[in-house]
């Protein structure tokens, strides 16, 4: 699916940026930290929904993994060109009223982002009493494919090829790895998927102005849409590993934010699966059974 040598368009965006090689020192960062397990951070999350603020919490799972390039699926045997990944597993949990939202979102963005400047699939899931939607984007040459399902009436079973833009969700990986790659200026750009779900709108490339502040210690990057009115703020460490801090969305129903709480690092979390295992949720301050 994902041709090895597709080059990212530089008319995407006014302020156009190189993808140079990995400099050995940031390399050997990358492999320091990103190879020795996941890091698992979590986020108190006050979730706008349906014009009302709604309590709740984030997680997000970073952790790298080896990549069928052409399946675009996590390589688990056999042989197929293949590349690391970063992935993240972004979930949310928070209640309206009666009923409760179980989102999740999961992107692959190539470590080597000098050869593969683009992610190569993003899925995200939404579950709510009322029903549940899927949407998968894949990496193609040029662009991406899109698939949907819904179990709403306007948003149902579509599938379409998106024209060359960034993606959104992806940018939350790239900001890890490297943000002096991320995207500046006026770009095309996808925006994220659990946005589009809400808003009910097209998960379709959108203009966007792309901007980085700086301060001593952290930096904030912005997408501001304003043919959305959305705006959204991510607020990360200027040194590596670029922790993120915190997020804003702004949306003409309300603002949603997120802010750090508890992270682990090297954890192997997969391997404790079992009933006994539950006390270690409360490292991330979560319940021993889930909420």
């Amino acid at each position: 699916m994902y041709i090895l040598n597709a080059i990212i368009r530089v008319s995407l965006c006014t302020i156009s940026f190189s993808l140079a090689t990995i400099a050995s020192s940031q390399s050997t960062q990358i492999q320091d930290f990103w190879y020795a397990g996941a890091e698992i951070s979590r986020f108190t999350l006050d979730q706008n929904r349906y014009g009302e603020q709604h309590v709740g919490h984030a997680e997000f799972i970073f952790v790298t993994e080896p990549f069928l390039l052409q399946q675009q699926v996590k390589h688990e045997h056999g042989d197929g060109p293949a590349t690391d990944v970063l992935k993240l597993n972004a979930l949310r949990t928070f209640n309206t009223g009666l009923y409760s939202y179980r989102t999740m979102t999961s992107t692959f963005q190539p470590v080597d982002y000098a050869k593969y400047p683009q992610a190569l699939k993003s899925t995200t899931s939404i579950q709510d009493w009322c029903g549940q939607a899927y949407q998968q984007i894949n990496r193609i040459e040029n662009g991406w494919q899109l698939r949907l399902h819904s179990y709403f009436q306007d948003t149902a079973d579509r599938s379409e090829v998106l024209t060359e833009a960034y993606l959104e969700d992806a940018l939350w990986l790239l900001l890890r790895l490297d943000p002096t790659v991320l995207p500046l200026g006026t770009i095309q750009i996808v925006p994220g998927a659990l946005y589009t779900a809400f808003a009910h709108q097209p998960a379709q490339p959108q203009v966007a102005e792309a901007r980085l502040q700086q301060d001593a210690l952290t930096s904030l990057y912005c997408l501001d849409y304003p043919d959305l009115s959305r705006q959204l703020e991510i607020e990360f460490d200027n040194s590596f590993p670029h922790i993120i801090r915190s997020w804003r969305e702004i949306v003409p129903s309300g603002t949603t934010t997120a802010v750090l709480q508890n992270r682990i690092m090297n954890s192997n979390y997969w391997l404790y699966h079992q009933p006994q295992h539950g006390h270690l949720r409360q490292d991330l301050g979560l319940e021993a059974v889930a909420d």
